[in-house]
């Protein structure tokens, strides 16, 4: 079925009147054949539809803006991550968005963000491709066949084969993403990738519920027991387990990737999931697996031989692939996504230097520190040019996605774990018993079992020892994991080499705090790692 809305639609405070169809609401069955028609993907032999971005196969975030007038001037944290463009390009890119898209076909999706009625944000998704409104129907929430939205909040307006002109629009390249917060405009154009979508208005969450309800948002997945009560956090930057670990079939998911944390509850910001494919097996994560069928949308995922039977193993066109599902594919999944106070928040990091224990104890003062500081690590292959270990950092496990200064998401988060009396564990899924190359990634197994026992209270009866360079406490045992794993130095025959590696690694913590301190109390300023002269 066909549907449209009307020959107008409105961008902000400006009407569009097309020439093309209007696309609106359609159900996911009749979108997969629109983009087969389309010649946008292909129908794999599990049901889920595979699609290619094109030539942007993740996130551009140099090409990300943020239009600087009165209302953002003093508010943004300006700089490399959230760059300023000037209200005159935007009135001329938005013009000639909306003088293009009246000659094409047009989908239309509109759904709302946040769980939690009274924190709800409605939006419009325009897009170009059948495939990105798939993408935006699983991932915003959606309202019911009888639901008839009142009014809409924001508008996303997405054409990848719109390209703006840097010689003239303000911008630097042809691909672009624009965020108005006056106008409560989002213009995507020159890429297809869908991602662009998501994080746009997880960017403006993180602006608006900070600053008018003091709702800290967060880069996370959310999971619940079965019993309910013991809500889980999981902060992570990419590749170091968020989705893998929160998808428990122990435990109820509440989402895997943005959430919000009111003074009530916490609550699910999306409505699916959109989970990195690379290495996917239904061994090492059967509920991820088992999601990608009729209705799912693969993105750049290539398929095994001539056959229609995607290869997961292969990385060939990007290792970004991903899927895209609404949360109800999950196997235990709540909805609305919503669920108590947490009582555990677990840090994720891939330390590719095998300086971290697998798992350590922070207080808040801690807590706060690894919060902004946002460590994983690199390893040779991931991108060019890397051809050893490299530190990186992302504030609040998500830099690239924060209006405000860092201080400010960290301000929230330490009153909460006080109030709250949650605890919070800095837990390493990279390696151990040496660096990338010498020693060994923590085996997957062993680190569910940690944070097992973490939530099942069993670490709160252990012995514990201070990591003489970090400063962490991390257990002496643990049921289920060797005890010759748990402490990062005893796993390293050469201990000397293991301190000069760990030193190395407090030095580039150091470094990368430098540009926060200013905003900061001397007691998280003390939390940070110190450099020792130790030998055996």
């Amino acid at each position: 079925m066909n549907s449209t809305i009307s020959n107008s639609l409105d961008l902000g405070n400006q009407k569009i009147y097309p020439k093309g169809k209007i696309f609106y609401q359609l159900p996911v069955p009749t979108l997969i054949e629109h983009a087969i028609l389309n010649q946008e993907g292909v129908l794999t032999d599990c049901g889920a539809l595979a699609a290619d971005t094109g030539k942007f196969t993740g996130r551009s975030p140099k090409d990300r803006y943020i239009i600087y007038d009165d209302k953002t001037r003093d508010t943004i944290w300006w700089g490399d991550i959230n760059q300023a463009l000037e209200p005159k390009y935007y009135e001329r890119l938005s013009a000639k968005m909306r003088d293009y898209i009246t000659h094409i076909n047009l989908y239309v999706r509109d759904g709302y963000v946040c769980a939690e009625k009274k924190h709800r944000l409605t939006l419009r998704v325009i897009t170009e491709s059948a495939y990105q409104n798939i993408f935006a129907h699983h991932l915003f929430m959606r309202p019911s066949l009888e639901e008839k939205l009142s009014s809409i909040d924001w508008t996303i307006l997405a054409i990848p084969s719109f390209e703006a002109d840097p010689a003239i629009d303000g911008v630097k390249n042809k691909n672009f993403v624009i965020i108005n917060f006056t106008e409560r405009v989002v213009l995507i154009g020159g890429t297809g990738y869908t991602g662009e979508i998501k994080k746009s208005i997880f960017s403006i969450l993180n602006y608006l519920l900070p600053i008018e309800k003091g709702i800290l948002s967060m880069h996370c997945s959310a999971n619940v027991g079965n019993e309910g009560g013991d809500t889980a956090l999981f902060f992570g930057l990419s590749g170091t387990g968020k989705t893998t670990l929160s998808a428990d079939e122990k435990r109820m998911l509440v989402g895997d990737d943005e959430h919000g944390w009111s003074d009530e509850l916490i609550f699910n910001f999306e409505g699916g999931c959109y989970a990195k494919c690379v290495g996917l097996t239904e061994e090492k994560e059967p509920q991820i697996f088992n999601a990608i069928r009729f209705g799912t949308l693969l993105e750049n995922v290539c398929m095994s031989g001539v056959s229609c039977t995607p290869d997961y193993q292969n990385i060939s066109k990007t290792e970004n692939t991903r899927a895209a599902y609404p949360v109800h594919f999950i196997k235990g999944a709540i909805e609305p996504g919503i669920a108590g106070h947490p009582k555990n928040i677990f840090f994720l990091t891939a330390d590719a230097f095998g300086v971290l224990p697998p798992i350590s104890k922070l207080n808040i003062a801690q807590a706060m520190y690894h919060f902004i500081s946002g460590y994983t690590a690199k390893v040779a292959g991931t991108e060019a040019g890397i051809v050893e270990p490299t530190a990186t950092f992302s504030a609040c496990f998500g830099k690239a996605f924060l209006p405000l200064h860092p201080a400010k998401y960290a301000t929230i988060l330490g009153e909460k774990l006080e109030k709250h009396q949650v605890q919070t564990w800095l837990v390493n899924t990279g390696w151990i018993g040496g660096a990338y190359g010498v020693g060994k990634r923590i085996p997957l197994v062993y680190t569910r079992n940690l944070i097992q026992s973490a939530l099942n209270g069993e670490l709160d009866t252990v012995d514990y020892q201070n990591h003489l360079v970090f400063g962490l406490a991390y257990p002496k045992s643990c049921p289920n994991v060797p005890s010759d794993i748990l402490s990062p130095r005893d796993s390293w025959k050469d201990k000397d080499a293991y301190f000069t590696q760990a030193n190395k690694l407090a030095e580039a913590f150091a470094a990368n705090f430098k540009q926060y301190e200013e905003k900061l109390s001397a007691k998280i300023i003390e939390a940070a790692p110190k450099v020792r002269v130790v030998s055996f």
